[in-house]
């Protein structure tokens, strides 16, 4: 028969073009699996693609790494109405007024904070050592923080209950902005063991900005009418501002 191999064993003619035919259909077929396998990575390519730069333009935006000093200062006027801050105090000298810069010797006790002119304290007798600028998440001791303020920091002071967005979002510029920040302090205001209710800020109070002889007591926390305060209280100023404090060692190391 014609499709049946010769004596020696070969192929046949027909069944030569039969097997050249398998083969064809066999290559057409891995061609159309590498050109399907192809489409199908170019578009899971392109999905991801796509779901990335939606991603991208949709995603919520970190309001505090955009903000610039300038941002806070332009809203300021509107932002210290909207957090209830009242007009910067200027608060009197420590009385006897000759104790209002004195340091205290060691091991000798800080006054308790009923003796000082305001709550948060803003003068008087301290450590002889300053504190450092930077976010506390714990109450600093007070009488080195009095230091720093002689030498010219600004303290926000916050309540430990206003912890939130409007907190964090105050602790991130600080903490991003190493200019505005270099002669500030962060800190809650919590010092149960002092009495009659000095260790916490007045009643209707969740954040207090502290400079030497001066006092701004806010209903709420805010990051603009923070730094409202801390660009023009702190020596030396920042954001090309005025300084408006009376530091007596402006400027000095903290």
């Amino acid at each position: 028969m014609a499709n049946q191999k010769t004596e020696s064993g070969r192929l046949t003619k027909a069944e030569r073009k039969e097997q050249a035919r398998r083969e064809r259909v066999e290559l057409q077929r891995k061609m159309a699996r590498a050109r399907r396998n192809r489409w199908i990575a170019l578009g899971v390519t392109v999905v991801v693609a796509v779901a990335a730069t939606v991603f991208v333009i949709t995603r919520p935006q970190d309001a505090t790494a955009s903000t610039t000093p300038q941002d806070l200062l332009a809203e300021a006027d509107a932002q210290n109405q909207a957090a209830g801050c009242g007009q910067v105090q200027t608060v009197k000298p420590f009385q006897p007024e000759t104790s209002d810069r004195a340091h205290l010797v060691t091991g000798q006790a800080m006054p308790p904070f009923s003796k000082y002119s305001s709550i948060p304290p803003a003068s008087g007798p301290h450590n002889p050592s300053p504190l450092g600028p930077g976010i506390y998440p714990t109450p600093p001791p007070m009488d080195r923080v009095i230091h720093s303020l002689e030498h010219g920091a600004a303290v926000i002071w916050y309540a430990p209950s206003a912890a939130g967005e409007d907190l964090d979002r105050l602790i991130a510029f600080y903490k991003g902005h190493a200019q505005a920040a270099s002669r500030v302090l962060v800190a809650p205001f919590d010092y149960p063991d002092q009495p009659n209710g000095t260790g916490e800020l007045p009643p209707g109070t969740d954040m207090a900005l502290v400079a030497w002889h001066h006092l701004e007591n806010c209903a709420s926390v805010n990051l603009a009418a923070a730094f409202d305060f801390t660009a023009r209280y702190a020596a030396p100023p920042s954001a090309g501002q005025t300084y408006l404090g009376e530091a007596p060692e402006a400027g000095a190391q903290i």
